[in-house]
This record gives C-alpha cells, structure tokens and sequence, in this order.
C-alpha cells in the first residue's frame, strides 16, 4: 500500500537578517515533535541536531546566503535550500515528502543462506577512536563510516561496534546509517527509517555492542558504508577499538567525507549471504580484508609484553654512548652470543616470549634500536639499516664479542642482512623473520598506507614528530640489497615469513634461494607477528637452526 507522509517546520524568524534561527520541527500527519533531525549547511563542518522535543536553533553568522542549508530525515527525501530563502518568512514551512515505495509481492526462492562476519574485529584498547562532547562540537556530531563489499546478495543481521570503554552520565543516543558507494565515498543514505539506540554500559557484553537489525530487511550488494553518529551531548567519553593499516572515513556535519588512512574504527556485521544469487563482483573485499588479514590485532600481547620486567630491567640494562645517540641494552643468560633486534617503532619488550626460553642456552642481547624503546639519537640525519648494523657492531666491541649470532624482525631481520654484508668476519648465524631486501618486495597495501602515513605527518609538520618520521622513510626507502649483495653472504641464514605476511612470500623465497648458505621457512596461517603469534614455534625453530 502507497503511503504518504509529510513534515513542516514552524520556524521563530525574527527578521530578515536574524542570524540564529529557532523552530520546531513537526510531523504533520501524526502532529508529533521529530527528533534527532539534522540541520546544517551543505560542505560545511557545522551544524544541529534537533532534540528529543523536535526544538532546534542554528546558528547561520558569516555564512553566504547564497549557502544551501539541508535538512535530512532517514526515510524521508533529502530537502535543500539556500539560507537567503530559509530567511525569507517570518513563518516559513518546508515539506519534506517521504520516500515512497511501490511494494510488490516478491516471492524469493532461496537456495542457501551462509553466515559471514565482516569488517573490523579488533577489540584493542591501545589503539582507539574517541567520542568526547566536551571536545569541539563540530567534531563530536561528526560521522564515521566503514566500507564494506558484498560480493553476492546478503541480508544485513547484526551491526556490532567494538567499545573498548564507556563513560556516561545518561544514556548515549547513537544513530546508524547505511550510504551507497560514489567514487570511493559514501554518498546517499539508503536507508527507509530511522535505526537509533540509546546506548548504556550494561548493553555492552565482552565489549561489543549487537545492534539487531534483521527484522529490518536489509538486502545489500556491491559496495556499501555503515556510518555511526553520535546526536546528543553527554558528561563523558566513548572509546572504539580501531584497526590500525585499515582505511575508515570520517565527516563533520555536511562536510565532505576525508579518508582515515591510518586507523578505522571497530564496525563488523553478521550477514546472511544468498550463495545462490548471482555474483557481482570479485568478494575479496568483501570481508573488507584491505591489511586485517596481514597485521592482526596485537593489542594483548603489546599489554603482556609491558607487564613483562624486559625493556626495564635495571639490573640486566645498560647504555652504550656513541655520537649522536644512547643505545640501550639488556644482557640475559650465558653462552654464546645472541642479539635479538625488534622492528620498526618496536623496543626490547617485543621479545618477551623469546627472551626467556632462549637466554636458558644462549647469552641474549636485546637492543633497543636508536630512536626507539629506550634508546635516544640526536641527529637530525635520515636513519638507515647500515647505521642500524655500525650500532650492534659497536655494541659487540663494547661486550668483547668477536662472532655473534642475531636474529632479526622486520627491521631488525634487515639489519641483520646489512650486518652480514658489512661485517661477514662478526657473524656466526643470522635468522631473518619478515625482512625485505628492498622496498619493492612489501605488499603494496602497506606501501601505500605509509605514504599516507608520511604525507598526514608532512602536512601536521609538528617537531615533536620528527622520529616518527624518520621511521616511516626508512620503510619507504631502504633497504637497497640487491641479488649480487644476497649472493655474497656466506654465513648460515634462516629465512622466516607467514604466509600471511606483509612481505611477499615470492621476495622472503627470493632472499633464501639468492643466499648460498640458506634455509626457508614459511609459517602456515602466520602474519608478520610471528614473535607474538607463533612464539613457541619460533623459539623451536631459532634454538635447532642455532644447535646444528
């Protein structure tokens, strides 16, 4: 059955010329107050909401008349009209006409319906996306949204968003949207009425909010965003866990949606997918795997590993002084020389699964690279691997070490390789776990997450920031080893990777075969965490390879 319905605004205009504009918006079949109904002016950050009795003011100082101010109800056609016009009545009505459909009887034969989770999972309390009013309000009504991509027809069931911590003097009013896809963007709401919730602690279970959505109808293909709005202020603060390497996005009012490249927030969904419907397009986005899948959440063990005694360690720790930097140190065990070297933006801590089980044969030295955990540089030069291996080369001297085994990470595996180039006399045995030879040989997803890390970092130009840029480029330039460089290293090496992992498996086996004396390991279902994922295999591996 068609069915029509209509809104009007009973706006006080005081004159022409009044700049903060009061109304009550109203809905005219059921003569009732709407709530929640957002007001603002299109492209710009700043807006209102409408309360819970329908009452709003703006305020319209400074804005252009020629301006067209919006007013949007889910369900409902979307209304535009320029502020000059919005003035002109001192009672003015705007008709808002409602989304009509012709509904049809539609008889679905259904084959089979197979449930999917997706989107982001993460529950980390490390790295989050905060909800604070008491911060600029033009921030706090802002939107944030996340893609999705449904490669067959599915039925959207739950939209669960992860909280990893709640305070509120009142219930926390929320409002949920669903936008088609337009050159990479959200673009207009889909959905035919309003979904809000009114959000307590206790609604919260093992840090997750389930919105049910099913009796809602929800059928979607292709790409889609699911937007979160925060509608009413409250005494308080909301943090949602965010998954960093992931792509989100994010408003202000009417503005124009930006790109969050560096973290997105914590939104998944339980789907139903019709595996009978035709397929549209590829459903490799369609989990909305972009990085997840490559560099999963690490958020546990980053809290272990800070709950562990290495990486402050007075009794095992030291500092070695060199030109332009303090390089800190810890020394566990006795026997044979063993340096363990974090990744990039890591420290010390990062081994504290390793540390014990192998400071039981070996002697272990953990640095902290310069410029990171607790090791300080001064310089204002670029860092670079070489510079990286001249430090462990001077720290060995400092302990009377003459041949040393290491075994890197990330960045610490690439030092290790520059180590064997430069000082070949220096190394018994070298383990690498997720290095690259040069940069080509990293996933371009990551590649391009750091480019946009570094150009977010060149446009805040902050001095206080000037290491974490400098960690960035050396990512995006180095290392430079090539195949002729591989091929010169005579030491035995372990070549370790997920499959998983953020380094392409065919560049981890290129680095192996190139090696003379080398062996490959690839870790089945393993990311680039290999240290915290898949300790105790990786212990194994590192104690026989050093043992033959």
């Amino acid at each position: 059955m068609k069915k029509l319905n209509t809104l009007f605004f009973l706006l006080a205009a005081y004159s022409f010329n009044a700049q903060v504009i009061s109304g009550t918006v109203i809905s005219r079949n059921e003569n009732q107050p709407v709530p929640y109904v957002k007001i603002g002016i299109e492209k710009e950050n700043i807006g209102t909401v409408s309360d819970d009795k329908g009452n709003f003011s703006i305020d319209l100082s400074g804005y252009d008349s020629s301006k067209k101010l919006k007013i949007e109800v889910p369900g409902y056609e979307p209304y535009a009209e320029t502020v000059q016009n919005f003035r002109k009545q001192e009672r003015q009505q705007i008709l808002l006409k409602e989304k009509v459909k012709n509904i049809k009887e539609v008889n679905i034969k259904v084959k089979k319906l197979v449930d999917k989770n997706w989107g982001v999972n993460t529950k980390t309390k490390s790295v989050l996306y905060s909800v604070n009013p008491k911060l600029k309000k033009e921030d706090f009504l802002g939107e944030t949204a996340l893609e999705f991509n449904a490669s067959k027809r599915s039925k959207i069931k739950n939209i669960n968003l992860n909280i990893a911590s709640y305070t509120s003097d009142k219930p926390v009013l929320l409002r949920y949207s669903l936008y088609t896809e337009k050159n990479g963007f959200p673009d207009q709401n889909i959905l035919d009425e309003e979904i809000t919730v009114e959000l307590t602690e206790d609604m919260i279970k093992d840090g997750t909010y389930t919105l049910d959505v099913n009796d809602h109808h929800i059928w979607v293909q292709g790409k889609f965003f699911i937007g979160i709005q925060f509608l009413k202020e409250f005494e308080g603060k909301i943090n949602i866990s965010a998954a960093l390497f992931r792509t989100g996005f994010l408003r202000k009012f009417y503005g124009d949606w930006q790109k969050m490249t560096l973290a997105a927030p914590a939104i998944n969904i339980d789907v139903k997918v019709d595996k009978s419907a035709k397929n549209s397009k590829d459903e490799t986005a369609a989990s909305g795997g972009d990085l997840e899948e490559m560099i999963s959440d690490v958020s546990q063990y980053n809290m272990e590993s800070k709950k562990s005694v290495y990486g402050k360690n007075e009794s095992s720790g030291s500092y070695l002084q060199l030109k332009d930097t303090k390089l800190y140190y810890e020394v566990y065990g006795e026997g044979e020389p063993l340096f363990l070297l974090h990744g990039n933006s890591g420290s010390i801590q990062d081994f504290y699964q390793q540390i014990p089980v192998l400071s039981k044969q070996f002697k272990v030295i953990v640095v902290d690279t310069r410029g990171q955990g607790k090791s300080v540089d001064t310089s204002e030069r670029d860092f670079t691997y070489t510079q990286f291996a001249e430090d462990i080369k001077m720290l060995a001297e400092k302990l009377g070490l003459h041949k040393v085994n290491i075994a890197g990470w990330s960045d610490g595996g690439v030092t290790g390789l520059e180590f064997a180039l430069k000082y070949p006399e220096s190394l018994n045995k070298l383990i690498v776990i997720g290095a690259n030879a040069f940069p080509e040989g990293v996933d371009e997803r990551l590649i391009s997450h750091m480019k946009n890390q570094l150009l977010v970092l060149d446009i805040e130009n902050k001095p206080e920031k000037f290491n974490e840029r400098r960690l960035v480029e050396i990512m995006l330039n180095e290392p430079h080893i090539s195949k002729k460089n591989l091929a010169k290293i005579q030491s035995p090496v372990l070549v370790i990777a997920g499959d998983k992992d953020v380094i392409k498996q065919d560049h981890t086996e290129m680095i192996a075969r190139q090696i003379p004396n080398a062996e490959l390991k690839i870790y089945k279902n393993a990311t680039h965490m290999i240290p915290f994922e898949n300790a105790e295999e990786l212990n194994a591996d590192i104690l026989k390879f050093l043992g033959k």
